[in-house]
């Protein structure tokens, strides 16, 4: 084992988190000696992942270590830091949380955090949070707790609802947020301050900073309002690589549903804003900007995907199928398999924030990172003790957040409401109440706007596609 902190992955074999994590890991001289006690119920898994540890141990020269557990209990023992990535019931779980829903008209373009499929995602995991939590509290009573399953704030909730432990969710949409506004603002993303309010994949910049290379601040939402009205602005193209970048997933809005951008025509900024549709009309109307993927954020508001709509299509947004999750899962395979086959090995820490979080826990350089906390008030729109996202300060101290930011009056409104079902979801997976998964799916914006009878059959219908891993409701 090395000298460094001991680190438990739960979800260890996951092949879309863990070769980042690891990588991650090695890159933060904090961290380079770790080891990493990976813990998954497939224990097929297990060896390719330990494999790529001694892989990038090897070729990074640092002093990262692993071990293999199919008992979680058996791996937290003395553990310093858990985190968290786990899918519970994989991807034919994921299937029924759209199939059954699109029985009843909705069609979700992600489903894993609001509307149907994300109060069955969050059904299925809680209960398995909660586990976990209560044999953290036993075993690694001081250990942090670093949760980026979905869905973020009803499972990071529920650790924090259920247990004592020190729990943070994070998630990389914000991150991704501030790549695209530096390009539309022409600065570095590192030179650009965002004050959230919000629930996770539904972050509102309800200001933002821009600091100029003499130190001077400006409202760069003024500038981004100015921005998305001055024709000739928007139509400056952007750097080649720019489009590169984007070639792939760019959606314009199109008349008959989704249409991909159009390589052979130059990217430019209003390529850009158009990328962010709904994100940039909701901020022209009501005064903040969300931060995550539009794919998230349209799942909040119930208009955007509509027949009327081309289920979101209008909008620029694709729906994200199963088999699509599928190919995601292959290409990961694929390209872990690649990278465990090449002697080289990323030297940089990826847009995921896990690693320099935890250096920073353990006194390295503090950082400012967007986190899922319990609210201690520092959100006054929503209510205590619920999960917010928010920035803050991580140090040695631990975790500060930003304070006393506030919504405009619509989406503070909303985001309570959003608060109210996920609170709603947590208690029904708790206790097994039928008639709270029904309440959760009232409150819900999306969810709740079909006919009171079909509400309910469709409820029931989703524990009975789920009930492999819902005891409670049985």
């Amino acid at each position: 084992m090395g000298n460094g902190p001991k680190i438990v992955i739960i979800g260890g074999g996951s092949h879309q988190w863990v070769p980042t994590l690891v990588t991650d890991t090695a890159a933060v001289p904090l961290l380079a000696d770790a080891h990493l006690a990976l813990v998954d119920l497939d224990e097929s898994r297990l060896p390719r992942m330990a494999r790529w540890v001694e892989h990038v141990a090897k070729h990074r020269g640092v002093g990262l270590t692993a071990s293999t557990h199919t008992d979680r209990r058996e791996a937290l023992a003395d553990a310093d830091y858990v985190l968290i990535c786990i899918s519970t019931g994989g991807l034919a779980t994921m299937a029924q949380d759209l199939a059954v829903p699109e029985r009843y008209g909705f069609r979700q373009s992600v489903g894993d955090t609001v509307g149907p499929g994300g109060v069955s995602r969050a059904l299925r995991n809680i209960p398995v949070m909660a586990a976990i939590a209560s044999d953290v509290s036993e075993l690694a009573p001081n250990a942090w707790i670093v949760n980026v399953t979905n869905p973020m704030t009803t499972l990071t909730r529920t650790i924090a609802k259920t247990s004592d432990v020190n729990v943070v969710g994070l998630c990389h949409e914000v991150v991704i947020a501030e790549f695209w506004l530096s390009l539309l603002l022409e600065c570095s993303s590192h030179d650009l301050d965002p004050t959230i309010v919000g629930v996770n994949h539904l972050p509102l910049a309800v200001e933002l900073t821009r600091r100029d290379s003499d130190g001077n601040s400006h409202d760069a939402l003024a500038e981004l309002r100015d921005l998305i009205d001055d024709d000739a602005r928007l139509d400056m193209a952007l750097d080649d690589w720019v489009g590169d970048l984007f070639r792939d997933e760019f959606m314009v809005p199109g008349a008959a549903g989704v249409k991909q951008w159009d390589p052979s025509t130059p990217f430019t900024k209003r390529s850009l804003v158009e990328f962010n549709g709904p994100k940039f009309d909701l901020f022209r109307h009501f005064g903040a900007l969300p931060l995550a993927g539009d794919r998230h954020t349209v799942e909040f508001f119930p208009g955007f995907l509509t027949e009327s709509s081309h289920w979101g299509g209008d909008w620029g947004v694709a729906l994200t199928t199963t088999e699509m999750r599928q190919k995601e899962e292959d290409n990961y395979v694929a390209k872990l398999e690649a990278r465990l086959a090449s002697d080289d090995v990323e030297q940089h820490v990826s847009m995921e924030s896990a690693m320099p979080l935890i250096a920073s826990l353990m006194g390295g350089e503090p950082s400012v990172l967007p986190v899922n906390i319990p609210n201690d008030g520092s959100l006054p729109d929503l209510p205590l003790d619920v999960v917010i996202e928010t920035m803050a300060v991580i140090d040695e101290i631990g975790i500060t957040p930003q304070r006393n930011a506030t919504a405009p009056p619509f989406f503070a409104e909303h985001l309570r409401r959003l608060s109210a079902s996920q609170e709603l979801t947590i208690e029904a997976a708790l206790t097994g109440d039928r008639d709270l998964v029904l309440a959760a799916f009232m409150t819900d914006p999306f969810a709740s706007r079909i006919d009171y009878a079909q509400l309910r059959q469709m409820a029931d219908e989703l524990i009975e596609a789920n009930k492999a891993y819902l005891p409670q409701f049985s």
